[in-house]
């Protein structure tokens, strides 16, 4: 049996990200879940969204956890997660199954400041693959806007990141709109969360 991970952070913002969703989620079929991590978010809004197709993936090191997780609560709207993530060369997400992949949503939450910049900068040069001519994007975590900390302790979260990885920190919300503006999307919600965090939402 693969060893489950477990975030506190998921447990506490499920609820407040899932009464976002639940609004601007509502005419939507088919939501793929990047950088999924321990399952938790995804094995909750399967539940609580029963009208979505909620398709996890995450880096293929951290699929089998998931996978168990999804496994146990027997959901069917939560298939089996898919290994992706962002690569550099070409820029983009793989691998990318043989699957259709117009998805009408996407959603991924606590990765922009884990990940380099130009793992972000691959990620959305990826969406033109798995996205809907109508999708949106559902982006929640911190940023920082116009190169200012939104909150002393967001602050003190970013030079935590950044004392453990140089390459990682939280990302201006300008240079994220611009990332999302090159593949055709522009910002239609921005919404403060707990804890100093935002659900941030694009489409076309």
């Amino acid at each position: 049996m693969t060893r489950q991970r477990w975030s506190e952070a998921c447990e506490r913002n499920r609820d407040p990200i899932l009464a976002v969703l639940r609004r601007h989620l509502h005419d939507r079929r088919r939501v793929l879940e990047i950088g999924s991590g321990t399952g938790q978010h995804a094995e909750w809004f399967a539940q609580h969204l029963p009208h979505l197709v909620w398709q996890a993936s995450d880096h293929p090191d951290h699929v089998p956890g998931i996978a168990e997780r999804l496994a146990e609560a027997g959901l069917a709207n939560a298939p089996a997660p898919w290994p992706l993530q962002a690569v550099l060369s070409p820029p983009g997400l793989a691998p990318l199954p043989a699957a259709p992949l117009a998805f009408d949503a996407v959603f991924s939450a606590n990765t922009l400041h884990i990940m380099s910049w130009v793992h972000v900068e691959a990620l959305f040069a990826g969406l033109p693959t798995v996205m809907a001519g109508n999708a949106l994007l559902c982006v929640y975590g911190p940023f920082n806007y116009n190169g200012n900390y939104s909150s002393d302790s967001n602050r003190t979260f970013d030079a935590w990141l950044k004392a453990r990885d140089p390459e990682s920190g939280i990302r201006d919300a300008e240079a994220v709109d611009a990332l999302a503006a090159a593949q055709g999307l522009s910002l239609v919600v921005d919404e403060a969360m707990p804890a100093n965090n935002r659900l941030r939402i694009w489409g076309r």
